[in-house]
């Protein structure tokens, strides 16, 4: 099976062209695949495919083999992939996810794709649909216990579920793996969830950490960082267009609230091809 690894900020994972290799087993295949010691190391498995809805569907698994509902930066990815690999020559697409329907404009130079901004779509606030176990409707500034200290969160949903968690410490001395597990498997979060620990630096940009719902810790997270500046405005601590700075790097945030849109600007990189011979 050929396989072509990429990374958006850091955030790595296997692309499949599923117009050429067909899978019959993609949960178990993420997992071995996704071992950074005897697989080809990765954050995940993205499927390029056909649809009926979009121009491509992108059918996304998590390391740990459970399926995904949207990524930011393997969208950014699968527009780079799809363009620079002759599947298409437009520089609008559209890319069908479980997190519906999301529209890419591709920047082009020296005929590669360089730059990627993608339509996210609207932020859902209603905790019944992120989906959380709390009152009300919306869940903004909400306590949390864990482990016997009260944090505050407020809980948005972009395709996927997140957690806002604005932290008082630097997020980069947090000890992420021993508390990231606790929010992710935390019973108010029916589907499990995706936690961003966040440092506002200015008004217009903020520092950010996330603990993805089945990978762990990873570099960068797209729809992280769209919730993230989401939270942001919602709690009145940044304006509406913000730069998160992650691990892997920074990417453009913005929510329009007149759209109710949100829309995420980075790049996308080409690491390797190669054949997967398991």
């Amino acid at each position: 099976m050929r396989f072509t690894k990429m990374q958006g900020l850091g955030n790595d994972y296997v692309y499949v062209n599923c117009f050429e290799e067909k899978l019959t087993e993609p949960s178990k295949l993420a997992v071995r695949i996704s071992d950074r010691h005897f697989g080809v190391g990765s954050d995940g498995l993205i499927l390029i495919k056909p649809s009926d809805k979009a121009d491509f569907e992108m059918e996304m698994y998590n390391a740990d083999g459970s399926r995904g509902e949207m990524c930011g930066n393997g969208i950014r990815c699968v527009a780079k992939y799809v363009y620079d690999y002759g599947l298409t020559d437009k520089t609008r697409i559209s890319v069908e996810t479980l997190g519906g329907i999301k529209h890419l404009d591709l920047t082009v130079k020296d005929g590669k794709v360089s730059l990627v901004k993608v339509d996210m779509g609207k932020p859902v606030l209603e905790p019944e649909k992120i989906p959380v176990r709390v009152e009300g409707n919306r869940a903004v500034d909400v306590p949390i216990p864990v482990k016997g200290k009260k944090y505050r969160m407020t809980c948005i949903s972009m395709g996927n579920p997140h957690a806002v968690i604005f932290a008082e410490e630097d997020v980069r001395e947090l000890p992420l793996h021993k508390i990231g597990p606790l929010f992710e498997n935390h019973d108010m979060f029916p589907n499990r969830v995706n936690t961003e620990f966040v440092n506002i630096l200015d008004r217009n940009t903020v520092r950010m950490r996330v603990w993805e719902r089945g990978s762990g810790e990873t570099l960068a997270c797209g729809t992280g960082a769209c919730a993230v500046a989401v939270a942001c405005v919602l709690n009145g601590r940044t304006e509406n267009s913000v730069t998160v700075k992650l691990p892997g790097g920074d990417l453009q945030i913005e929510w329009d609230q007149e759209e109710n849109t949100v829309y995420m600007t980075g790049p996308a990189e080409t690491v390797f091809d190669g054949v997967w011979l398991q």
